[in-house]
């Protein structure tokens, strides 16, 4: 079994990876890149649900979309909005009643190293 300093690193290299490659889009498309990114913009914006529950929302659908970039983006956007682990657990708990194993492997895996990677960090 690898050890959590590996997890750590594999965590933050593919977001590294994931916006490295965003930028790239960006440069080659930077029309269609602006409009995805003003719709996501409208779309997480504060409204009548918080930017907090917009990031449960969507890491729940990450879990049952078996995306492990958009999984470990929105572990941070929920740690950055200040979800506690319960409430990701939860999330993951509903999130598994729709997605079956499939949904509850990434969210007993990939959850709980994103949120030791990015428990007390900034970035």
């Amino acid at each position: 079994m690898e050890n959590m300093e590996n997890h750590g690193s594999m965590i933050s290299e593919a977001l590294h990876d994931y916006k490295l490659g965003l930028g790239r889009f960006t440069q080659q498309m930077p029309d269609i890149a602006s409009k995805y990114n003003e719709f996501t913009g409208a779309c997480f914006a504060e409204g009548k649900l918080t930017q907090k529950e917009k990031q449960l929302i969507a890491l729940g659908i990450s879990l049952y979309a078996q995306d492990e970039y958009c999984i470990i983006y929105h572990m941070k956007g929920c740690m950055d909005h200040g979800c506690t682990k319960e409430e990701i657990l939860e999330a993951v708990g509903v999130t598994g009643a729709f997605g079956g194993g499939a949904a509850m492997s990434q969210g007993v895996t990939l959850v709980e190293e994103c949120f030791q990677e990015f428990n007390g960090k900034t970035h």
